[in-house]
């Protein structure tokens, strides 16, 4: 019994590692990093060839079957998860305030952030729209300073 559990456990674990490592290699490929790209492809492929081995090679054991299964769904929370930590990649903020655009412009470049402020027209007359281009890993930090001047500023990312 404990053989065919741990058997499992460890295929589940194998698929986290190859799952999590795809979705950053994908991403990878999207920003043309190419040779790291490569690198993660080879250890996302050698770990999923040692998980498939020894499922064929315990061909009778369901649980390998469900542990496959299971560490493909927990590999892509994973990888997810990880990305975000990491924040591969930039962001646009568009952000649309209706009386504190000045106080938000300079606080975020009082905070080295670069922005350009666009003028446009709503629904109710003109507004300015502040466009913010930074790391994906500083969204949650800008979107911060945003909220500390105008916590209804309208914001999409």
């Amino acid at each position: 019994m404990f053989e065919t559990v741990y058997g499992a456990f460890i295929i589940m674990l194998m698929r986290m590692c190859d799952v999590s490592i795809g979705t950053m290699r994908t991403i990878l490929i999207v920003q043309g990093k190419k040779y790291l790209a490569g690198m993660a492809g080879f250890f996302e492929v050698l770990i999923w060839v040692f998980a498939i081995r020894f499922i064929f090679q315990h061909l009778d054991n369901y649980a390998n079957l469900f542990g496959y299964a299971l560490g493909f769904g927990l590999g892509n929370i994973l990888g997810i998860a990880l990305e975000h930590k990491i924040g591969f990649g930039y962001i646009q903020l568009n952000i649309i305030s209706k009386h504190f655009t000045d106080q938000i412009a300079g606080k975020l470049r009082r905070s080295k952030y670069g922005v350009t402020i666009l003028l446009g027209e709503g629904g109710t007359g003109g507004v300015s729209i502040i466009v913010v281009i930074t790391a994906r890993k500083y969204q949650k930090k800008v979107i911060h300073l945003i909220e500390s001047v105008d916590k209804d500023a309208f914001i999409t990312v």
